[in-house]
């Protein structure tokens, strides 16, 4: 079904129909102001009140039960909020073209205005879909031309943890913003018990670009990394000391054997399937990580070069709740992956979700390098 440029395809399980129209965010205010997905509003009622992990709240559960309730929530693989930034000055990047050779500066005169036109239908459009999405615009002064990627410098975990990363390129190290993280704070409802603050790395020329070098498998607790210049490995042994991830590296290329910049644009993790351009990864490295992969018993899809080129790995899964299906995961990938992918593979990936969301961001891809996930930062919130 195809619906103003959006491309929504339901798994063969799934009902056709909705037993009712979605509202355009459903969402419940908690007691303290703060919104809340419809989904997130019944998991809390079954925990107490709050939605908290707090123990003295839990009312009747007991002891154990709560610690089990905190595990499973700082367990779940997607999330149901995240936060997206609205360019102000959106545009190719020379300083990040250098490590980054999916960028073209061939693109449209009005590319920041196209760029901003892109956003907002995706922005609506996960909206329709019952994501959470916190918008917050990007201020024109200084310009950065890559803030529609928040990914790469936040994450926000189901424990509380808020990690801020430390960035290569120094003209996107602007786009750490606090306004940017009050705002997510307060339109999600996310609970900060600490932060982890990775950044004074970059006086030592040591990174990592969150859920751009990290693809995480949070049930269990797995941390995949393409190895890069933006991806250093001792800022990934720290990350993974104080989260409690299991560190899993890799190299990968392109054909022309340029260093694969992101992990998120080789691999992507969902709750039932994962996609993995096992074409790119180094020779040594494949058969290691095909097993990880296919330890957790996922369904591994492979994917070809010419499909990464296309950011068919460069997807995520998210959480949303429907009248017909109740808690329901939906994919979201670009419409350049969609149609990278042949109807055969496309199949088994629309199998292992409820619904997928195919976004056109053409300009974004183009000049920016990076596609809908990159776009992207989940905010798990506590069940």
């Amino acid at each position: 079904m195809v619906r103003g440029g959006f491309c929504y395809v339901r798994s063969a399980g799934a009902p056709t129909a909705r037993t009712g129209p979605r509202p355009a965010v459903s969402r419940i205010l908690s007691a303290a102001g703060s919104p809340r997905s419809l989904a997130a509003e019944r998991r809390a009622a079954a925990l107490g009140a709050s939605g908290t992990c707090d123990n003295t709240r839990m009312g009747k559960l007991r002891s154990s039960e709560a610690q089990s309730a905190c595990v499973r929530a700082a367990r779940r693989q997607c999330a149901d909020a995240v936060l997206m930034v609205r360019p102000a000055c959106f545009g190719y990047n020379p300083e990040t073209a250098t490590t980054n050779a999916f960028q073209d500066p061939d693109g449209p005169s009005d590319a920041a205005g196209i760029a901003r036109a892109e956003f907002d239908a995706f922005a609506a459009a996960l909206r329709g879909e019952g994501v959470q999405v916190c918008v917050v615009d990007d201020t024109p002064d200084p310009p950065k031309p890559d803030a529609v990627f928040p990914n790469n410098w936040v994450s926000f975990h189901a424990d509380g943890t808020l990690v801020l990363y430390p960035m290569q390129a120094r003209s996107r190290r602007i786009e750490r913003r606090q306004q940017v993280l009050d705002a997510a704070i307060a339109a999600t409802g996310f609970r900060v018990s600490r932060v982890l603050d990775l950044t004074a790395h970059e006086r030592e020329g040591r990174y990592l670009e969150g859920t751009g070098s990290l693809v995480l498998d949070h049930p269990q607790r797995l941390a995949y990394v393409c190895r890069s210049s933006r991806s250093d490995p001792r800022v990934l042994e720290e990350w993974s000391r104080e989260l409690g991830y299991e560190p899993i590296t890799f190299d990968a290329a392109d054909a022309a054997g340029r260093p694969i910049y992101h992990t998120n644009v080789v691999l992507s993790i969902g709750e039932r399937a994962a996609l993995v351009g096992l074409e790119a990864l180094a020779a040594a490295d494949r058969d290691r990580v095909l097993e990880r992969l296919r330890a957790t018993g996922r369904e591994v899809i492979e994917l070809d070069r010419d499909q990464l080129r296309h950011f068919a790995a460069n997807v995520l899964e998210l959480a949303s709740w429907d009248e017909a299906l109740g808690d329901y995961h939906l994919l979201v990938m670009a419409a350049t992956a969609r149609q990278a992918l042949a109807p055969q593979t496309f199949a088994r990936v629309a199998a292992c979700v409820d619904e997928v969301l195919v976004a056109p961001v053409p300009t974004i891809e183009r000049l920016g390098g990076g596609s809908v996930r990159c776009m992207l930062a989940e905010v798990f919130r506590p069940a």
